[in-house]
């Protein structure tokens, strides 16, 4: 089979749910990802931010099947020898007292939005049914309907209603907003992303974060920060929420804590808010299987050992200063923290990103536009500076194909 072939199998048996890049991937090692015609690209999606350790890490590949060999899932009906093991280390590398394992970063945002109206009802005192969530406009925590209830993308929105009930949609990166939305006595928590995504790595202002946070303290509503893309090293921190010295009181984790080799995710908080939850009031047949649980400790380690955190930062610099270089009238603005960055593009004889894409394809190195008009650049953080140069050379080769 060729790629065509791949492509149009694809097209005939599954939904027609995403617009691939006309690529067919079949092996990755790193920084890089090979196609079935035996091409090799740079890899600067990273699986949105899931394999920030880089594709196929040894070190978590032999945690993944020396545990598959010996017991792989036992449901939470039963206590398992892994799990335990996994919980003490999550809990104790991020500081807090508990964590709720579950497996898509979906899963954990619903999870969040559970336990912030549980402790709304048991904590706060909020009369039932009554609690609200703050959310910012332009967000991306996952697809289910209760969090397109709070999306305001219309493709995300159109003809899936009628919606979930609870929400308050302000503008992001605007703390008078959130001042008044606050004064809802009703409100119990703050949902946010420190940095936007899927908007186009939206990077708020210095001091949002922290004074978003003071805010939420001043109303006795819980500050919950949406990580799942943003944390796990990728902007230089360990989490996007360190670099304002921010601590939320529920963080929501996932992509990257598998390292890209299963669907883990996970929900943290402290005693007061996690225990609101009691048996049978909430769970997942996978969440917190043993193989999820062995894959998840050896990616924090691989994180925590090779430094990736301090990776992500110098190396962002980097491509940041070397893409503000770029003399191209396509290129009209550079964003972003550590190794999560993106770049608005400014239409140019009918060329989109989406032709930038497929031009830097070609040179090969494989990244997607979001919105059209914005290009996402997030390689695996185990990318050195020579690849880095190397893939920052094959971009501007695009780049000039439009000039």
């Amino acid at each position: 089979m060729n790629t065509s072939d791949y492509i149009k199998r694809e097209d005939k048996f599954g939904a027609h749910n995403y617009h691939p890049l006309p690529v067919v991937l079949e092996r990755g090692e790193g920084p890089f990802v090979w196609d079935v015609d035996g091409k090799r690209y740079f890899d600067f999606l990273s699986a949105y931010s899931a394999v920030n350790q880089g594709h196929c890490h040894p070190a978590i590949i032999k945690a993944l099947t020396d545990q598959a060999s010996r017991l792989t899932l036992t449901s939470r009906a039963f206590y398992n020898s892994v799990l335990g093991e996994y919980e003490e280390y999550i809990t104790k590398y991020f500081k807090y007292d508990k964590v709720l394992p579950m497996n898509s970063g979906a899963e954990a945002d619903e999870t969040a939005l559970k336990l912030c109206r549980k402790w709304a009802y048991k904590k706060k005192g909020i009369k039932p049914n009554n609690a609200k969530i703050i959310a910012c406009e332009g967000n991306f925590h996952g697809r289910t309907i209760s969090i397109i209830s709070m999306s305001t993308d219309p493709d995300a929105r159109d003809d899936y209603g009628p919606f979930t009930p609870g929400f308050i949609i302000i503008p992001y990166n605007d703390l008078k907003a959130l001042e008044n939305a606050l004064k809802d006595p009703d409100v119990a928590g703050f949902l946010v992303e420190p940095i936007q995504g899927e908007a186009g790595v939206f990077v708020p202002d210095e001091g949002y974060l922290k004074k978003s946070w003071e805010l939420c303290k001043s109303k006795n509503v819980l500050f919950i920060a949406d990580e799942v893309q943003t944390g796990i090293a990728r902007t230089g921190k360990l989490l996007a929420c360190d670099h304002e010295g921010v601590r939320p009181d529920i963080l929501i984790l996932g992509k990257a804590l598998s390292g890209g080799v299963l669907p883990v995710s996970a929900v943290l908080a402290d005693d007061e808010i996690m225990l609101t939850i009691k048996p049978g009031e909430h769970g997942s047949t996978f969440g917190g299987n043993p193989l999820a649980a062995k894959v998840a400790i050896a990616a924090l380690e691989v994180i925590k050992n090779e430094k990736l955190a301090e990776n992500a930062d110098r190396l962002g610099k980097i491509f940041r200063s070397e893409f503000s270089s770029i003399k191209s009238e396509m290129v009209e603005l550079v964003r972003g923290k550590g190794l999560l960055n993106a770049v608005v593009i400014k239409p140019r004889n009918g060329k989109e990103a989406w032709d930038v894409c497929l031009a830097m394809k070609d040179k090969g190195l494989i990244a997607k536009p979001t919105h059209n008009h914005i290009i996402r650049f997030a390689p695996p953080l185990v990318i050195t500076e020579k690849q880095l140069m190397e893939a920052i050379g094959l971009i501007k080769e695009a780049f000039k194909l439009f000039e």
